[in-house]
């Protein structure tokens, strides 16, 4: 059996349409909104902006907006594995800039971009709370601290393969 891509379009919409349902009654439900879509469906599609918009009987350029004004979401799929490099000053007065240089050499992609395989995305952050340990990196949920470029190969490595 195999399953048409109109309908898979058709399953999204309802989805999208039935979290926004659920939680159009918050106060400013739009951020919950597009997180809870991020969360369950992995990313924000341009089609779920319409859907969101009419949910909540507002402009689609609002929702648009939001989404491409918060580096938080994604407009298209996400790697397998999500790392994080802090750029905040900390970090950056212990190296995190060198770092940074480093990961998107080593990936191939710059930063709010996944790897053609779809095994890593590459985030910046502008704090991960662990300032006394930079410079620092989350990896799918993960900190760590004191990261160098050969430190972050190596956890590169372990996602990559996971």
């Amino acid at each position: 059996m195999s399953i048409d891509v109109s309908d898979l379009a058709a399953l999204r919409v309802e989805r999208v349409r039935a979290i926004a349902g659920r939680l159009r009654e918050l106060r400013g439900p739009l951020l919950p909104i597009l997180h809870a879509v991020q969360h369950e469906l992995g990313h924000v599609d341009p089609a779920d902006v319409p859907v969101i918009a009419d949910v909540l009987n507002i402009a689609v350029a609002e929702v648009h907006g939001v989404v491409t004004f918060y580096r938080d979401f994604r407009r298209e799929p996400g790697g397998r594995a999500t790392v994080r490099i802090c750029r905040a000053e900390a970090c950056q007065a212990v190296g995190a800039e060198a770092l940074a240089a480093h990961a998107t050499r080593r990936l191939g992609v710059g930063f709010g971009e996944t790897t053609s395989d779809r095994a890593i995305s590459l985030d910046e952050v502008f704090c991960l709370g662990n300032c006394a340990l930079g410079p620092a990196v989350q990896v799918d949920g993960t900190l760590h601290g004191r990261v160098s470029p050969a430190r972050l190969d190596a956890l590169l490595g372990e996602v990559a393969t996971a």
